[in-house]
């Protein structure tokens, strides 16, 4: 008599789902491509092809593609999101070159006025940066999106249920590159200076609270530096790289003040880009990836995993974990519990930590 095998994610293979784990973090959590972990492996006496971890990989992927499609709703329910793009080379084998996809990232971070849903980060990845891309990846969400300058976002507060609320650190960016030869861009930056030493004061406050004090003290600021730009601007040459960076801010002001009247937004899009960053990184290790496949197994993944350190969830153990529940038949009505917020360990695992 013999117990019948556990399910498993590889099967008939001798990869357990805590191995498929290992090396699912390690590729986008430690950003460690898959040659060297091939390599890695190899000095420990165990011999694995790059493809089989590959392999490995896209199979994870696919089983883990309902959750990652949950998380990405679960965020558009919210009222208020962040939203941003990043560049994703990918491997076109029939030019023998690399071609320019895109990952596209979606954000909630309502910690810092008191908000009670938890953190999270969902990645879309797309073949192009049209925008067509944001408006099918956000259908049906309604609040704030708060972006960079992307022209591509703005096609989705026509209807009137998106509203745009822009990033005063584009527009700081814009005068810090001519700080160094010109007066205005130095007094432009020491306004917005005064704004954010505010939003340093009033971090982790509710959102009344913030709305009360940016009325109070921020409000002047911003009405005063928008009648100064539009003053500089008329004494500029319209084809100056300083007269270029005002334009930028005043043609976007609408969005640059919404901040003002209401407290859950932020003063710029920072929350995003840092949550963009462990995706350069894995870019710049891995150069990139192998297929338009290998760009949606890396949105599914990475989101996962940087969700679960946004809420301070062990990547490793979640994944051995879901993967093994997945595998093991659980039902899809109860996806929820194995979002990275409502994941609870299994009573061995809590025993092992």
């Amino acid at each position: 008599m013999q117990a019948p095998a556990p399910a498993r994610l590889i099967e008939g293979g001798l990869p357990t789902d805590a191995l498929i784990a290992q090396v699912l973090v390690s590729k986008y959590a430690d950003h460690l491509p898959l040659y060297r972990q091939a390599q890695i492996f190899a000095r420990q006496g165990v011999s694995l092809d790059r493809s089989t971890l590959a392999d490995w990989v896209g199979r994870a992927a696919f089983l883990l593609r309902p959750v990652h499609e949950r998380l990405l709703e679960t965020l558009k329910r919210s009222g208020k999101l962040f939203a941003d793009e990043t560049t994703a080379p990918v491997l076109d084998p029939g030019r023998g070159r690399t071609k320019t996809g895109q990952l596209w990232a979606y954000a909630r971070d309502d910690r810092p006025w008191g908000g009670t849903d938890p953190p999270g980060v969902a990645y879309v990845y797309a073949p192009d940066r049209t925008a067509g891309r944001p408006i099918a990846h956000l259908c049906g969400f309604a609040g704030v999106l708060q972006v960079d300058g992307y022209a591509a976002y703005e096609s989705l507060a026509r209807g009137g249920a998106v509203r745009l609320a822009y990033c005063w650190s584009h527009v700081r960016r814009q005068f810090y590159d001519l700080a160094a030869s010109s007066p205005i861009a130095t007094e432009a930056l020491s306004r917005i200076a005064v704004l954010y030493r505010m939003e340093a004061e009033i971090r982790g406050r509710s959102a009344e609270e913030r709305r009360a004090a940016r009325q109070e003290r921020s409000r002047p600021v911003v009405d005063a530096l928008e009648a100064w730009l539009r003053e500089k601007l008329g004494l500029l040459s319209r084809k100056s790289n300083l007269a270029e960076a005002i334009r930028y801010a005043l043609s976007r002001w609408a969005g640059l003040s919404l901040f003002l009247a209401d407290g859950r937004v932020e003063i710029d899009s920072n929350t995003v880009e840092r949550a963009i960053r462990p995706l350069a990184l894995n870019r710049k290790n891995a150069l990139f990836a192998g297929s338009d496949g290998g760009g949606e197994h890396w949105a599914v993944i990475a989101s996962l995993v940087e969700t679960c350190k946004l809420v301070g969830v062990e990547p490793q153990a979640y994944l051995a974990d879901i993967i093994t529940r997945i595998v093991e038949g659980h039902p899809q009505r109860h996806l929820d519990d194995l979002l990275p917020w409502a994941y609870q360990p299994t009573p061995a695992l809590k025993a092992v930590a």
